[in-house]
């Protein structure tokens, strides 16, 4: 059975094609598309009907790839910017007649819960405890649990590597006195976050991935202190030509490295990014929810 899940953040959208061969979840396409849903809402609480306009026109072409490519079923999940804007009806109604598939704004807990699903679906572990942090445009989750058990401690935040941007980065690129609010903004975010000592961490997301573009996959105080100065010693779009990145995850990159930082601090533990996430674990939510029925 193929599967689509077609995600909608704060930051971008993006796309997951998958089949499940034995019990490996394989890709068979992934896009994306930068839309900035969470910076409307964060100048104005709500989305403006010209970025609706395209995201109905970016979502309707996910889907139609989809479906080109033989996908049974189609999930739409709409993250923070379905919890954050005033109004998530028309956000929804706007997915629905695009894709002509479900739509689900998914809670703070049950993002952290598909992300750590994803995360230990391709990643593996025998760790008795193991934390999965997901720092998206708009919110932050951080899951801790002991696999394969269910996990145990969920948290979120509502705030992301954009949505700080938004807030405290006005240059490019940021200037010291911007990067000390920023830093200062996600510690007041992150206040009275106190999670269990896992024995190890993964992270998830797009600015993870980014980061580790930049210093390599294992994502500790020490690497992602370096990678703040590498996204931050020129202009956004001279750091994307240097590391392969699009323009839009540079100027975002110097919060998600921010928060990233702030969060293996409260973890006690460096973070290793992860080959699966969000879209992954919604996959296979998918396809468990298909077997059953």
């Amino acid at each position: 059975m193929i599967v689509a899940i077609v995600d909608v953040g704060s930051n971008t959208a993006r796309l997951l094609v998958a089949v499940r061969r034995g019990k490996q979840l394989s890709t068979l396409r992934e896009d994306k598309a930068y839309l900035a849903l969470g910076a409307d809402i964060e100048r104005n609480g709500r989305i403006s009907r010209a970025k609706l306009s395209e995201t109905e026109t970016v979502t309707r072409r996910f889907a139609e790839i989809a479906r080109k490519l033989g996908a049974d079923a189609v999930d739409v999940i709409v993250t923070a910017p379905g919890r954050q804007t005033s109004e998530p009806d028309a956000l929804v109604d706007t997915l629905a007649q695009a894709t002509r598939a479900p739509v689900r704004v998914l809670s703070a807990e049950e993002e952290g819960l598909l992300a750590y699903e994803g995360a230990l679906a391709r990643t593996g572990s025998t760790l008795e405890s193991i934390a999965v942090c997901d720092v998206g445009g708009g919110s932050t989750e951080i899951v801790v649990g002991a696999p394969p058990s269910a996990p145990t401690w969920i948290r979120s935040v509502d705030l992301g590597a954009l949505r700080l941007t938004a807030r405290t980065l006005e240059s490019d690129p940021p200037r010291k006195r911007e990067l000390q609010a920023a830093t200062e903004e996600a510690q007041r975010c992150l206040e009275g976050i106190v999670p269990p000592r896992p024995n190890a961490g993964l992270a998830v997301g797009g600015s993870a991935r980014a980061l580790a573009k930049l210093v390599g996959p294992r994502l500790g105080e020490r690497e992602l202190r370096k990678a703040l100065g590498l996204a931050t010693a020129r202009r956004a779009a001279k750091v994307a030509k240097a590391y392969g990145l699009d323009e839009e995850r540079a100027r975002v990159l110097p919060a998600g490295a921010i928060i990233l930082t702030e969060v293996t601090l409260r973890l006690g533990v460096p973070l290793q990014l992860a080959r699966g996430g969000l879209r992954e674990g919604a996959a296979l939510a998918l396809l468990a929810q298909a077997a059953a029925a």
